[in-house]
């Protein structure tokens, strides 16, 4: 593994495998569509769900590869989202201060915004870490 490039962890993906059976471990690692699916089948009836309690150092290892590591912290940004994004504090977090005030006010833009942001969240982290690479 890139030892340089640790944008994700296996301790938060555990926890989240916690809460795997809707998908949560499997959107922090970036696998979207497959997060989508066990939200809706239940971690593909809870099979899917057990059998990524092993699969998790493997797609850690593939996000640490994938996206790029900067001052916006991936951990920080996830889990600001996952417990507090009706608040808005992940994007807040990220420098977005209009759209975290408005979820602020929202609810999150009534909790559209939030579904929005589990499917995009890692892609967020990664722009503001590449703008701020690109400004050094």
């Amino acid at each position: 593994m890139n030892q340089s490039n640790n944008t994700h962890s296996k301790l938060i993906g555990y926890i989240l495998w916690i809460f795997g059976f809707i998908g949560a471990h499997r959107f922090y690692y970036g696998k979207t569509l497959t997060g989508v699916l066990w939200f809706f089948t239940l971690g593909l009836f809870f099979i899917g769900w057990v059998v990524d309690l092993f699969l998790i150092p493997a797609m850690d290892e593939e996000a640490d590869l994938r996206y790029l590591q900067g001052d916006c912290d991936y951990t920080l940004a996830w889990i600001l989202l996952t417990f507090l994004g009706l608040f808005g504090l992940h994007r807040l977090y990220m420098g977005k201060w209009l759209t975290g005030i408005i979820y602020l006010c929202t609810g999150g833009l009534l909790g559209l915004g939030v579904l929005y942001d589990f499917f995009t969240l890692n892609e967020q982290v990664d722009l503001q870490n590449k703008i701020a690479a690109s400004n050094e």
